[in-house]
Parts: C-alpha cells; structure tokens; sequence
C-alpha cells in the first residue's frame, strides 16, 4: 500500500488546523452568546435557591446549630454572586457564633469573611482579619484555609507594590504560607481538588507552565461544566496555554469555555469574559467586545466588586469609544447610501419628465394630421365636378382606406416593441412625420402604458428602498392606527398607496401638492387618502408627527 510522505502530511495539518480551530472558536462565540441571552433564566434558578433557604431560616422551628448550617449555605450560595449579601450573612454567622461561644464556628466564619475581602481586593483587611486567628487552634482544614487566604493575600501585594524592599518583604511572607500549605497537603490524595490546586500552582511559579498545564488538564477533567471550580480551571488553562506557545486560538477557547461556566452558575464575580472582550478590542471586533464588557460592566456592578470595577473601567471608556466611533461610520455609510438612492430617484424623475415632453410632440403630431384630413376633403370637393374624376378619386380613396387600415395594423403589432427603446421610438415619429404617416401616430400615443409602467418601476424601486432603510415601517404604522383601521400588506417588500403617501410624509415631504406630483395622483386624492387614515389614528392630533419619528 501507498504511504503518503511525512512532510504532505505535516503541511495538511498545517492548512486544516488553523481552519478547525476557528471552526470551534466560531461554534463556542456561538454558544457563549446563546448563554448570555441566557443569563436571567440562570439567576432566577439562583434566586430560587436562595428563596428557599431564606424561607427555611425564618422557620422558627429553626433553631441552635441548624441556624448556623443554613445561613452557611446562604452564603455559599451568595459567594461570588452578591458581595453585600455575603457579607451580610458572614456576619450575622460570626454574631451568632460568638453568641453561643462556639470556637470553631467562629473561626471558620472570620476565615469565610477574610477570604471574601480577599478576592475583592481588600487585602490589608483580610490579613489583619485572619492575624487575629491563632493558627494553632485550628482544625485542619481551617488551618489549610488559613494559609490559602494568607497566600492569596501577599501574591497580590507583592504583584501590585512597587517598592522593592516592601516586594521583597510580601515575596518572602508569600512563600513561607506557601511552603506550611505544601506541607499541609503533602498527605492528601492526590487527586484531591486542592492537592492539585497547589501543585499546578508550585509548577506556575517555577515557571514549569509545561508541567502546570498537565496538572490543569486533570483539574478540567474532574471538573464539571457550570461550576466556579470549571471556570477558574479553565481561566487558569487561558493564559497558560498562551504562555506556553503564543496560541491566542487556545486561549480564546478556554475564556469562552470559563465565561460559559461562570454565566451557567451565576457568578457575578467574574474575569473571563472582560478579559476576552480585550483580546477581542485587540483583534478589531469593536463591536463584540463591546457587548461582552458591557456584559461583565453589569455583572461587576450587581456584585458590588471593588477588584472588578476597576479592571473594567480601565478598558470599558476605550472599547465604548472605539464602538461610537463605528456607529458614526455606519451611521455616514448609511446617509452615503441614502443620498445614491436619491440621486437615482431624480434620475428617474427626470427619464419620466422626458417621456412626457415625448408625448406631447405626438399630440402636436395628432394636430398635424386633422389638418392633413381638412386639406383632403377640400381636395375631394374641387374633384367632384367630373364623374369619371370622382370615381377614379373613389377608387383611389379605396385604396388609401386599404392601406391605412394595413398600416393601422402594423402600428399596433410594433407598438409595444417602441415602448422599450425610446431612442428608437424618438427615430420612428420623426420618419412618419416626414413622410406624411399621420393616422399611425394618432394610433401610438393613445396608451399610457410607458408612463404606466415606468411609475410602476418607480414605486417598486421606492418600496425596496423605504422598507430598507425602515424595515419596522409598516409594523411601527400599524401600530398608531385602531384594530380596524390597521392596513394589511398582501405582497411582501411593497407599499399600498396609503403607505407610500406616509413613506413620503416620514422622509420631509409633507406636502400634499409635492406628493401627487411623486406619485402621479391628483392633490385631492392624497387628501382624501391622509384624512381617511388620521381618522383611523389612535392619536388622531400628533398621528403625523408620530410617523415622522418613525425608525
């Protein structure tokens, strides 16, 4: 059998790759942009939960450590989705607490509290929170809470400060908290959440991004889809993925995937979808990442996030400029467009205007021959005074009536092929003037049917154009007028009269007169038609103006 070489095989993949991988990014925007419409439906599931445990706390048959229990799953449920509340409920945990002097429910409440202030940026606060707890005392799952919270703290004091000695100082508190958690979770299973947490996190900061990608991908694995765990692995994976090759593909992908998670599980405390909306900005796509931060904006603003407004805010002002600033330009295009379409409807106007002067040059020719008709009567009354001069008039009068129903024939067969070209037609009067073919032309300017079809043209083009620029036109119309006053459109992508007319009043042209004129109706007919569909109005006073703001 055939082997295809290597190196075909390695620029296949190289063609089709990228092509799959913006094939998958395009089905997650996809889906991503599904659950953000979304979002209530999520938050009211949430909002339901919280009912029910709010309604199970105020049972007064609850009472002593089942109090306890169920303001902690409040808060667990208020985590990342209301900073107020969290906090609101963390306290009343730790009054109760030190009500009934229990030690333990003290602790893990001023534990809850100083990991809340630490994930919304208030570090200093935590730290003096958590400095009052004697490690010693603790359990051990406290005790490995307390060194989380500790090290998340000097992480981001150490990140942010700009002093060097002050770095240093947060630098070593950071790794010494990192190094009592290391020992405290050497003897846990390994593959426990926090085992591999920790583990990915120590391959981070020896910058093994090779190694912490591998332990991240056995975090997603036992991750679930709609969870905050979910999101923050996937969060983690983003930017590792980029550390590791420059992929911007990949790390698309797992903010897509964690912005998914954190919608489905209502966190409002989120980073990836504003972090996604700036590698948009970056890439050109104003508009999409316009409506992604303005998503995180409203997330950040209902859960009250100090950390998260101010990510936000740095980047919100830039992209809103850049997306006015696009509006504008589709904004010019769209006048650009509708000052072409104008420009063709005067055009039009202007062939029409010609059509006419071309019918009045056959009437002229009409005229021409009722006198050519008065010229040959007189002629025959100066012949009848001879009989055999009369008669042979007669016969030639025969003849003439012969030919001149012949010719009234032929005139009607060509008449529609001299409609199409008015060149021609121009050509075809001049000759039959010359050469005296008068009663043919009387024949050709009895149809209107080139002014006809031409205004027909006229107002298919005007509807098409209209309905373009105002789609919700007819719809938004309706709408001003009484149930049984509502105009039905029976073709789609055209106008009745009664609409045209409105169409026009929408674009300036209010006036009766101008109307008929665009429309070839009389000005009392436009009249008539304008009060008949006032008097259907619901607001008979302002209907005009109402229709002139139409969009």
């Amino acid at each position: 059998m055939y082997k295809i070489p290597l190196y075909i095989n390695l620029m296949l993949f190289i063609l089709v790759a990228p092509e799959n991988n913006q094939n998958e990014l395009d089905s997650l925007i996809v889906r991503l942009e599904q659950e953000m419409g979304k979002r209530e439906i999520y938050d009211q599931l949430k909002e339901s939960r919280i009912s029910n445990l709010k309604t199970l706390l105020d049972d007064d048959n609850i009472k002593g450590e089942n109090r306890y229990f169920i303001t902690n799953a409040l808060i667990t449920e208020y985590r990342y989705y209301s900073f107020d509340s969290t906090l609101h409920y963390i306290e009343d945990n730790l009054a109760f607490a030190k009500k009934i002097g229990k030690d333990n429910f003290l602790q893990e409440s001023t534990l809850r509290l100083a990991k809340l202030l630490a994930t919304s940026g208030r570090y200093d606060e935590s730290i003096s929170l958590v400095g009052e707890i004697n490690p010693s005392n603790l359990s051990q799952d406290l005790i490995q809470e307390y060194y989380i919270i500790n090290k998340r703290c000097y992480s981001e004091l150490r990140a942010i400060s700009r002093i060097k000695s002050i770095s240093a100082k947060y630098d070593k508190l950071y790794n010494a908290y990192k190094d009592s958690l290391n020992s405290q979770v050497t003897n846990l299973d390994k593959n426990s959440k926090l085992y591999l947490e920790v583990t990915e996190q120590n391959f981070r900061d020896e910058f093994n991004t090779k190694k912490a990608m591998e332990v991240n991908a056995k975090r997603l694995s036992l991750a679930q889809m709609g969870t905050r765990e979910y999101a923050l692995v996937a969060f983690n994976r983003s930017y590792m993925s980029y550390e590791l090759d420059g992929n911007r593909a990949n790390q698309k992908k797992f903010l897509i995937l964690s912005a998914i998670s954190d919608i489905q599980s209502s966190v409002k405390d989120n980073a990836s979808l504003a972090n996604l909306a700036m590698i948009l900005f970056e890439e050109g796509d104003v508009e999409r990442a316009h409506d992604y931060i303005r998503f995180s904006f409203e997330d950040a603003k209902f859960y009250n996030s100090k950390l998260r407004f101010l990510d936000i805010s740095n980047v919100l002002p830039v992209i809103s400029k850049s997306y006015e600033i696009n509006s504008i330009e589709q904004s010019d295009k769209l006048k650009k467009q509708l000052i072409f379409i104008s420009l063709l409807s005067i055009i039009l106007m202007a062939a029409l205007f010609y059509i006419f002067k071309q019918y009045k040059r056959i009437k002229l020719g009409r005229e021409y021959l009722k006198t050519a008709n008065l010229q040959l009567k007189d002629l025959n009354e100066k012949l009848s005074f001879s009989n055999s001069d009369l008669k042979r008039i007669y016969e030639e009068l025969s003849e003439v009536d012969a030919i001149k129903e012949h010719y009234i024939g032929t005139f009607l067969n060509l008449y529609s092929e001299y409609i199409d070209k008015l060149d021609v037609y121009r050509k075809t009067v001049r000759k039959y003037i010359i050469t005296n073919k008068v009663n043919e032309l009387l024949e050709l300017t009895k149809s209107k049917k080139v002014v006809d079809d031409e205004l027909k043209v006229f107002n298919a083009n005007f509807d098409k154009s209209f309905l373009h620029i105002y789609p919700n036109f007819i719809e938004s119309f309706n709408d001003l007028l009484k149930e049984d006053g509502k105009i039905n459109i029976k073709q789609e992508e055209a106008l009745t009269v009664e609409l045209r007319i409105f169409a026009l009043i929408r674009l300036g042209i209010s006036n009766s007169a101008q109307i008929s004129k665009i429309l070839r109706y009389s000005v009392n007919t436009i009249y008539n038609y304008r009060v008949k569909v006032r008097n259907n109005a619901i607001d008979r006073e302002s209907f005009e103006d109402m229709v002139k703001k139409i969009m």
